[in-house]
């Protein structure tokens, strides 16, 4: 079967689209900085079983891509905090299909209050 012109194009834009969020952690960086700006810490501390490595390069990844805002304080010790760009904010609604698709089809309950995430169903 032949690719149509606008297939292949659908396709080149996916592959671009998943080049930004590859990787294990990208998606759920993304889903907590979509709950509003964290620190370095703070999204370790949610990620529990992200070494501090992988966060460092996941967070250089999504920063190079303009997906993420990393805002230094010059506070002592110096302060860092994560934000999503207007970029990255364009992503809450793949996140948002991304929930009902895992709430749908994945083996695992729901485990959050609906009523405490950004992330709820837009209706």
């Amino acid at each position: 079967m032949d690719v149509s012109k606008e297939d292949e194009q659908c396709l080149i834009s996916i592959r671009e689209a998943l080049e930004v969020v590859r990787g294990k952690w990208s998606i759920l960086v993304l889903t907590l900085l979509s709950l509003g700006p964290q620190r370095f810490n703070q999204m370790r501390r949610n990620l529990d079983n992200i070494s501090i490595k992988s966060l460092t390069d996941v967070l250089r990844h999504l920063e190079r891509y303009e997906v993420i805002n990393r805002q230094v304080f010059p506070t002592s010790p110096v302060t860092v905090e994560y934000s999503l760009t207007d970029k990255g904010k364009a992503y809450i609604p793949v996140l948002r299909e991304l929930r009902i698709w895992g709430e749908n089809w994945g083996e695992h309950p729901k485990l959050v209050d609906d009523s405490k995430t950004s992330l709820q169903h837009k209706r």
